[in-house]
């Protein structure tokens, strides 16, 4: 005789049945914060590794910095004594064109040997800059300026679309580090285009330099900002550099990166990304 089948209560059913939806919910809601937390732990030291590059690569810029700054200061000494001795010998060349080209020649040299030490003392020098409200326009009016003989000199096209207003920076670095990367594009571009843009956001603002030149190496796009390093002919290799000191003392970033067409003009594009004057006063106070 077979025995009937156990009768199960609905009443129970549906409570079993919300129980494991219940525990269901809160399986998928651990596993979601899980997934968050671990892709948080990710960006964090992806965050840690960076600043540690930084600190770092700063660490050994300072070092640099010292060294090259002692040597720019012996070299300076006995390079006033050339060319006064150059200058005095023109002098009596006067009357001997030869001999005073010869003498021309190495004023000239040690002129270039000045600028030179100039950009090496820039470059190890502390960057202290002096912010206060100026006219974004304006310092990217100037420091198209200060490049219009560079542009005259290559055929060099250049358009700006600037914003006009007020940010927060010291005009006077900042007109610097815009005009060296002009003078990089326009030598860049030759007779093709630099493409000048400047735009305030809420969170931050963003100056950006692109030309039509052949582009940088990918290979070596990691040390273009290094002291000394170039791939010109004639250079020192502290331009980008001293840009790239300017853009940090401004607690910016500055980015490059190779612009394919038609999106871009095929070139190098560097951005300065500095901190908009609302951020930057919320950082200092949470900071």
């Amino acid at each position: 005789m077979t025995s009937p089948m156990p009768q199960i209560d609905m009443g129970e059913s549906d409570q079993l049945a919300e129980v494991i939806a219940a525990y269901t919910e809160v399986t998928e809601r651990l596993r979601g914060s899980h997934d968050k937390l671990a892709a948080e732990v990710s960006r964090l030291r992806g965050e840690l590794a960076s600043k540690n590059r930084q600190l770092e690569r700063r660490s050994r810029l300072a070092a640099l910095g010292e060294m090259a700054a002692g040597i720019a200061h012996e070299i300076r000494n006995p390079l006033g004594g050339i060319a006064l001795y150059a200058g005095l010998l023109g002098r009596q060349l006067a009357d001997r064109p030869e001999s005073l080209a010869l003498a021309g020649r190495i004023a000239s040299g040690v002129r270039r040997l000045d600028l030179i030490v100039n950009d090496v003392l820039a470059f190890a020098g502390e960057i202290h800059p002096e912010m206060r409200p100026v006219c974004l326009a304006s310092v990217v009016a100037s420091a198209a300026e200060l490049a219009a003989g560079r542009f005259e000199q290559s055929g060099t096209r250049l358009v700006c679309e600037v914003e006009d207003g007020l940010i927060t920076a010291d005009a006077a670095l900042l007109m610097r580090a815009i005009s060296n990367l002009l003078y990089n594009a326009a030598d860049a571009a030759g007779e093709g285009e630099v493409r000048l843009r400047a735009t305030i956001g809420r969170q931050a603002v963003e100056i950006e330099v692109a030309d039509s030149g052949p582009g940088i190496d990918p290979a070596v796009l990691e040390k273009i900002f290094d002291p000394f390093f170039t791939t010109k002919d004639a250079g020192t290799g502290l331009g980008l550099a001293i840009v790239h000191r300017i853009v940090e003392s401004h607690d910016g970033r500055l980015h490059v990166s190779n612009a394919a067409a038609p999106e871009g003009l095929g070139g190098a594009r560097f951005c300065i990304v500095l901190p908009a004057a609302g951020r930057r006063e919320e950082e200092s106070f949470h900071g």
